[in-house]
């Protein structure tokens, strides 16, 4: 056994001797054997907000959701000279802090470790690191002094307003969607001075901002290290009415450091991991993250564009995880889009395959030179839309608005926007929503590797869901319905919306006479349903209902105690007539049909021709094209090519 370790030592020592400068390593487990936790008490690893998302959304409790088993975590404390720093329990595995060889050496003999991974050097708070992350964006202030912004909006934008309304965003703000119950967790590099800075003022009064931790200190502090992070929350939660206001500013906030500003090692992927599940923990519906990993101050670190493929790194395989627990996660594309290497193509997480990577354009809707290009390397097109970073109007360190340039402040400007989307449909998932969004997208039919699916439109978005909505709602193919037929004392009556505005429901008996009506005040496709009640003493005999909306009017003939067809399988509604009539029948053959009407000369004024019918099937036809036609007697002529009938109608 002596000999055995010896033998694991020496070769070990080998592999230490290449990264001796390496302080901080990876340990990765083979299991979870042996958790105290169990599937059916999560309350102990998870908030109730995690666990109802996961009701919510029918996503199972799993092994990724149970924390690393403690007695691993305990062998590797015990071991001299090794600091334990914070761990993944997705990815299965802890960050360490060790100089000792030998201590490395006991921990890779212990069975239920798999590898253990050198990443970093030690934690430098003085900086001196050779690659600049945030040295490709850029803060300015503006050229000339700012004047307000008069749009008719319920929202006061002020400098914020072109960033918003490039995406439509005010149509989601001015029907109420502004983030309320929404939680936006964003994931930076530092938040300094949004303690004080006025820009957020109202999110701090109001409780908004629910926490905040540093994985990279493992300390709760963020308002220290970079002011990155404040800069791009700001285009967020700003709130600071005919000055700036962010796209969600009434959401809930985690504010989480998982970038180390002084140095870019891979161990930053594990601590966005960290970060992205204690998002995921206490509840968060949405991860903004203004941060990618590509190339490092060690370059054998570097992930070439082979290895941007979607699914493969770390920190990417962290994104598609937090996706698959119901998260949306939103990354910036990166900056290196003038590169003319591989660098040039998204970075990580950026290329995730559940990831939101957002590009950046001008406020006019021009792609920004720097936005790095798709797609990634397995094909799947990046960035997935766009944004404005270039010109975006940020928070300074002293609230007030100013310019930068980067993806960086494309992104949460975009998942801020999303969060207000989702907060109308909370019924469907992350990735309904996110395809909601690249739908709706400019480009949406023609992609391509610098807008990704283009610019989203959220009043689009918004209709799509809203569209698929109230076909839900309404159960069944169609848009309009009354039941039962035959009826005796009520009629159901429903019907999706086919515009904004008054639409009116009436019922009215066969002489086309209003016996009932409801005025409903509708958005464009509401789901609306309505009872027409106490019809036990109308007569028998035939009815219908009638929906009447300033751009379209439809009728649906009912029966009072007996079927419609009982004495004829063709009638004709109302009879005489104001406006337009429908022609309902009992199809005799399969086959095809005609109806054509004439005038009292025999001149032909309209037809429906050749539509399809099926034998006992129920057909509805309406004749809507006879409004401008003088009062008087018509015929109408039916021809199935079996059966023909001439029946006449009176035009009031």
């Amino acid at each position: 056994m002596k000999k055995n370790f010896a033998v694991l030592l020496g070769s070990f020592m080998c592999c230490f001797a290449a990264k001796a400068q390496y302080n901080r390593h990876i340990i990765a487990f083979r299991d979870k054997a042996g958790s105290p936790y169990s599937f059916n008490n999560p309350s102990a690893f998870l908030s109730q907000r995690a666990i109802d998302r996961r009701a919510r959304y029918a996503i199972p409790i799993d092994s990724t959701d149970l924390p690393i088993t403690p007695r691993y975590l305990d062998s590797i404390r015990a071991v001299p000279n090794v600091s334990v720093l914070v761990a993944s329990k997705w990815l299965n595995q802890v960050a360490i802090e060790t100089s000792d060889p030998a201590a490395l050496v006991k921990i890779q003999s212990f069975p239920f470790v798999n590898t253990v991974n050198a990443v970093a050097p030690r934690l430098n708070p003085a900086g001196g690191r050779t690659n600049d992350k945030f040295g490709k964006e850029t803060i300015t202030p503006f050229a000339q002094g700012l004047s307000a912004r008069t749009e008719e909006t319920t929202v006061s934008y002020g400098q914020t307003y072109n960033q918003v309304h490039i995406h439509n965003g005010e149509f989601l703000h001015d029907r109420g969607f502004q983030g309320q119950g929404m939680v936006i967790a964003v994931l930076d590099g530092g938040f300094s001075s949004y303690k004080t800075n006025p820009a957020f003022d109202s999110a701090r009064l109001n409780n908004q901002i629910y926490g905040e931790w540093n994985f990279v200190n493992n300390q709760r502090n963020t308002d220290t290290l970079s002011g990155h992070g404040m800069n791009c929350f700001s285009t967020i939660a700003a709130n600071r009415p005919g000055s700036m206001v962010g796209t969600s500013p009434y959401s809930g906030y985690w504010l989480l450091i998982t970038e180390d500003v002084n140095s870019e090692y891979p161990i930053e992927e594990h601590f966005w991991a960290c970060g992205a599940e204690y998002a995921d923990s206490v509840g968060a519906d949405l991860i903004s993250s203004s941060l990618g990993y590509q190339d490092f101050d060690d370059p054998s670190f570097d992930h070439l564009y082979a290895e941007r493929d979607g699914k493969s790194t770390m920190i990417t395989k962290a994104a598609n995880m937090a996706a698959r627990k119901g998260i949306i996660v939103m990354n910036s594309a990166g900056n290196y889009g003038t590169d003319p290497t591989q660098k040039k193509y998204i970075s990580c997480p950026a290329d995730g395959d559940s990831v939101i990577a957002v590009g950046a354009v001008s406020p006019l809707g021009n792609i920004a030179s720097f936005s790095s290009w798709g797609p990634n390397s397995a094909g799947k097109v990046k960035p997935n839309v766009v944004s404005v970073g270039q010109g975006t109007v940020i928070a300074n360190s002293l609230g007030n608005p100013v310019s930068g340039n980067g993806t960086s402040f494309a992104n949460p400007n975009m998942a801020g926007l999303v969060s207000c989307l989702w907060q109308a449909f909370p019924e469907y998932n992350n990735m309904k929503i996110m395809d909601a969004l690249q739908r709706s997208a400019s480009r949406y039919n023609n992609p391509d590797d610098r807008f990704g699916y283009g610019i989203p439109n959220m009043r689009t978005a918004y209709y799509l869901l809203k569209s698929d909505r109230s076909r839900q709602q309404f159960g069944s193919n169609g848009w309009f319905r009354a039941t039962p037929d035959p009826f005796a004392g009520q009629i159901d009556a429903s019907f999706i919306a086919d515009n904004s505005g008054n639409i009116t429901l009436y019922l009215k008996n066969a002489l086309g006479n209003r016996l009932d009506s409801m005025i409903f005040n509708c958005d464009s496709l509401d789901y609306k349903t309505y009872q027409f009640t106490g019809l036990d003493n109308l007569p028998g005999g035939v009815y219908f209902i009638q929906y009447k909306s300033a751009t379209k009017d439809s009728s649906i003939a009912l029966s009072k105690q007996t079927s419609l067809f009982d004495n004829d399988w063709i009638r004709v509604f109302p009879n005489p007539f104001d406006q337009d009539f429908f022609v309902s029948f009992k199809a005799q053959v399969n086959g095809k049909a005609d109806i054509r009407l004439f005038d009292i000369q025999g001149k032909l004024l309209e037809s429906k021709r050749e539509f399809s019918i099926q034998k006992d099937n129920i057909y509805n036809i309406t004749i809507d094209g006879v409004k401008k036609i003088s009062g008087g007697t018509y015929i109408l002529i039916f021809d199935d090519g079996t059966n023909k009938r001439s029946l006449k109608i009176i035009r009031n």
